[in-house]
């Protein structure tokens, strides 16, 4: 059997898009060169560049009054440029969710630049729940509402969209972007870095409606300022060529050969419902984290009775040809993550073998 990529990130990309890959590192035949070497401020790229565009927007319907930019800096540079614009200067207070790892990170980056209000908090739960509409006590005067889509570390994704829609909605979709439709016009902002479902790590798609920038600050760097980037086109310094060549690659892929999002939605939905399914029918041999309906479809997380039988696992999975499964260093225990490019087989295999080692532990 072929090694398989469950990893949390860099995650796993469809062979399609691997084998193009290799053929424009060695030369783009429309250019002539390595595709390591071609300028950015070449025409070949700006093709790149709006091509890539328009896929995204063809792929979420997206409406002219929203700009697509491809930037520097992960997710964890949004935390900071995002607040920096609407929080910089206000007398409104902007509204956070602590689901896990990644929306805690967000949130002392944004009381730097003004008030923040947590609304909820999974953190006495040990974040194995998400909050329901009950327990968001939104205000209607809140300068925008911040979550994470989907908690890569504990394997929690939103089903639903929180908040209010005339509050400006700002989501981190860096781990489910582009898993399945969304209703895009419902957000002011969406950010996601790219080594999940996207492509490898350098590059963050960042979506953001034309009215954000209305009263934007006027003392912004310039590096942080979505308006140069808006204006130079997302060349405002020197871009990542190779990790938005492959962007443009994966939305090709998910055009092309997969169909769109419904499906890809479709697709994702029946890995998880394996996995899920080989860990519910194991009678609490294999122990699912997440509370059952806030289940993450691209990352699911799992213990087994003892941190021996899980060390014991993850051993016999590697030597299998199962990669990427232990789980995040803050928690422990097991992470399948099954992104786009985690084909059904490769799921299938992985339940497979849990079923296998469950009999021999047995």
């Amino acid at each position: 059997m072929n090694n398989l990529n469950f990893s949390a990130g860099p995650g796993a990309l469809p062979q399609a898009v691997l084998d193009e890959t290799q053929r424009a590192i060695a030369m783009v035949p429309e250019a002539g060169l390595s595709l390591l070497g071609i300028s950015h401020r070449s025409d070949w790229f700006a093709a790149v560049l709006a091509e890539a565009e328009a896929n995204i927007r063809r792929l979420l319907d997206l409406s002219a009054d929203y700009h697509v930019l491809f930037l520097h800096g992960g997710a964890t540079l949004q935390f900071s440029m995002i607040p920096l614009l609407l929080l910089r200067g206000r007398t409104r207070t902007a509204e956070y969710l602590h689901t896990g790892y990644w929306s805690g990170k967000a949130i002392p980056e944004a009381q730097r630049e003004g008030a923040v209000r947590v609304l909820w908090s999974g953190a006495d739960s040990g974040f194995t729940r998400l909050p329901t509409d009950a327990e968001l006590p939104c205000t209607a005067d809140a300068a925008y509402l911040h979550y994470v889509s989907n908690e890569t570390v504990e394997g929690l994704q939103f089903h639903r969209l929180p908040g209010r829609d005339d509050v400006a909605r700002v989501c981190d979709m860096s781990s489910d972007f582009l898993g399945g439709p969304i209703d895009a016009g419902r957000f002011a902002l969406i950010y996601a870095h790219a080594q999940k479902n996207l492509g490898p790590a350098g590059v963050t798609v960042v979506i953001l409606h034309q009215d954000l920038l209305r009263d934007a600050p006027d003392d912004l760097h310039a590096l942080l300022d979505y308006r140069n980037h808006i204006a130079a086109q997302s060349i405002f310094n020197t871009p990542p060529v190779f990790a938005i060549y492959v962007v443009l690659l994966v939305t090709r892929w998910l055009l092309r050969d997969i169909g769109g999002l419904a499906p890809m939605a479709q697709i994702n939905r029946a890995k998880a419902d394996l996995l899920y399914g080989a860990i519910d029918a194991s009678d609490g041999f294999y122990r699912g984290r997440a509370n059952a309906t806030d289940r993450s479809l691209m990352n699911v997380v799992f213990n087994l009775p003892s941190p021996a039988l899980d060390a014991e696992f993850l051993e016999r999975a590697a030597a299998a040809g199962f990669h990427g499964l232990p789980g995040h260093r803050s928690l422990g225990g097991i992470r399948a993550s099954i992104y786009n490019a985690l084909t059904l087989d490769a799921a299938a295999a992985l339940c497979e073998f849990m079923l296998d080692f469950r009999r021999r532990r047995s």
